[in-house]
């Protein structure tokens, strides 16, 4: 039983670690972000609509498309997500 609970400690742990790089990337393009306009910022829609459509997955675009939802939440809402929210939105992707 004890081993059983182990397994299952460190895959989490693994699973948390994987969602912190992500997360980590989320983070690099903030500064990126912020500095687009409000326009340049929702052109990216289409953008990664384009970028699926020519094969890029879902897991590659997930750490910039994470960062436009940040910045507009933080432009339209006024509250920038944390960075415990944004480990919840990707463990949700991982499901």
């Amino acid at each position: 039983m004890v081993n059983i609970l182990k397994k299952l400690y460190n895959d989490d742990k693994r699973e948390l670690k994987k969602f912190e790089k992500i997360a980590a990337k989320v983070e690099s393009h903030a500064d990126e972000m912020s500095k687009l306009s409000d326009e340049q910022l929702q052109a990216k829609t289409p953008e990664f609509r384009d970028r699926i459509k020519k094969g890029e997955s879902l897991d590659d675009l997930l750490p910039e498309a994470f960062a436009v939802a940040r910045e507009g939440a933080k432009r339209v809402l006024g509250l920038y997500p944390f960075h415990v929210q944004i480990l919840g939105g990707i463990a949700l992707h991982y499901g």
